[in-house]
């Protein structure tokens, strides 16, 4: 036996974090693409916002049925199917009818259906990472491989929006995703090649790395006895993911102000110019995807000196009480460059939580880690559709300063709802 553990694990996790780099790639390419779509299938700002929802709608819908995908059928098996549905619609989509073919009804209608059905086939990588990270990696040492897997994808999308943007003016957006369809088809082969559902079974594992994985599983693997309903059902009817769940969408409110409405807010309330707001938007997520890491990093630390209980407590109640005051004090602060400061420091505390959250969600999921985390991941979509009507009519009732600071809320009652979630009670299988 090798005195040091060989390093399969994270070579499992790079090309599953390489895969959901790509799915966002290859989902957000359509928000690069929007403007000359949007020109050459003669769509209306509102119809394009149509399209645009209609993707939103698959993806918070399948998020828990995916999770279920994946924990029945394994991750090996799930994250190559879908992978290849991702780069299969993407050429649908490159091959849509214009307008000199179809009429408008049909023009848009088809767009929302192949929309649709794109929402609905990445949403299941994020519960499948889940499935598995839980299989590769030691119980309380999952949040720093799910928050390294948020920081990529953070800089690696911000690093990847030029090229795309790149591609469709040299080859137009119809070419351009036909040139990055294939994308999918590389992730699938090389997970279904490499990857495998139980370590043991990987030809390059040794046995410390092995015996490192397998250490102090608590999670059940035996049925229990007189149990007959079904997983989901006992993901759906579990008192602490349903609690986890509420406390995530929460977390997502402060992160969808982020996402939809900061550049905004720069440009119009606080008077930056286009410019100035993209790089202050920019520094922004770059305190993000820095919080990700280092969220995952306290949190593993955390859950092997002082236990799964507290060790997934710690980093989001810690995280989002800061966010809060972090996001008054930028809302009220009338100095613009402190203002903006105050609120990039909000957003590395808020996503500090994002891999204890997902980690929480395996260790209470356990068997049924995929399951647990789609019920969670739902949630939060939903909380995106919520931010999306709520921080408007906030602004028009009670003026912007009120409408971000309303974020502050929704962070503190996340934090209060996750001293009620214990991690260290895994779901019986």
């Amino acid at each position: 036996m090798s005195a040091k553990p060989s390093n399969v694990r994270w070579v499992v996790f790079a090309i599953l974090a390489l895969g959901s780099f790509i799915s966002y790639v290859l989902r957000a390419n359509i928000s690069i693409a929007a403007p000359a779509m949007i020109e050459e299938l003669k769509l209306s700002e509102i119809e394009w916002g149509w399209v645009l929802a209609a993707f939103t709608a698959g993806y918070a819908v399948f998020q828990f049925p995916g999770g279920i995908f994946g924990d029945k059928s394994g991750a090996r098996k799930a994250v190559t199917i879908v992978a290849v549905l991702w780069g299969v619609l993407t050429i649908v989509t490159a091959l849509m009818p214009g307008p000199e073919a179809a009429s408008a009804g049909v023009v848009i209608g088809s767009l929302m259906l192949v929309r649709f059905l794109v929402g609905a086939v990445h949403a299941p990588i994020f519960p499948i990472q889940n499935v598995a990270i839980s299989q590769w990696f030691p119980v309380g040492g999952w949040a720093l491989p799910l928050g390294l897997s948020s920081t990529g994808l953070t800089l690696g999308f911000a690093a990847s929006a030029p090229l795309l943007a790149w591609l469709i003016i040299q080859f137009g957006w119809r070419v351009s995703f036909i040139i990055l369809a294939p994308l999918g088809f590389v992730v699938a082969g090389l997970w279904w090649w490499y990857s495998r559902d139980d370590p043991a079974d990987h030809a390059s594992i040794n046995a410390a790395e092995l015996e490192l994985i397998k250490a102090n599983r608590s999670l059940p693997d035996a049925e229990v006895q007189g149990e007959s309903r079904p997983g989901w059902l006992r993901v759906l009817k579990n008192r602490n993911i349903l609690l986890l769940t509420l406390s995530y969408s929460c977390m997502n409110f402060v992160f969808y102000e982020v996402f939809n409405w900061f550049y905004y807010y720069l440009v119009e309330i606080r008077q930056f110019s286009a410019q100035d707001a993209g790089y202050v938007t920019s520094t922004q997520w770059l305190a993000g995807a820095a919080g990700a890491a280092a969220g995952g990093w306290l949190c593993d630390r955390l859950c092997k000196n002082i236990g799964l209980k507290w060790g997934c407590r710690w980093p989001i109640v810690i995280g989002m009480t800061l966010s809060a005051l972090l996001l008054v004090g930028g809302a009220f602060y009338t100095d613009p460059m402190i203002s903006v400061a105050m609120l990039a420091c909000c957003f590395f505390f808020n996503q500090l939580t994002e891999g204890t959250y997902w980690a929480t969600s395996i260790a209470i999921g356990g068997k049924f880690a995929g399951a647990a985390g789609g019920v969670m991941n739902t949630g939060a979509n939903i909380m995106g559709v919520v931010n999306a009507l709520l921080v408007p009519w906030f602004a028009d009732t009670f003026g912007w300063t009120v409408a971000i600071a309303s974020g502050a809320g929704f962070a503190l009652l996340g934090a209060l709802l996750l001293l009620f979630v214990r991690a260290d009670k895994p779901l019986p299988a």
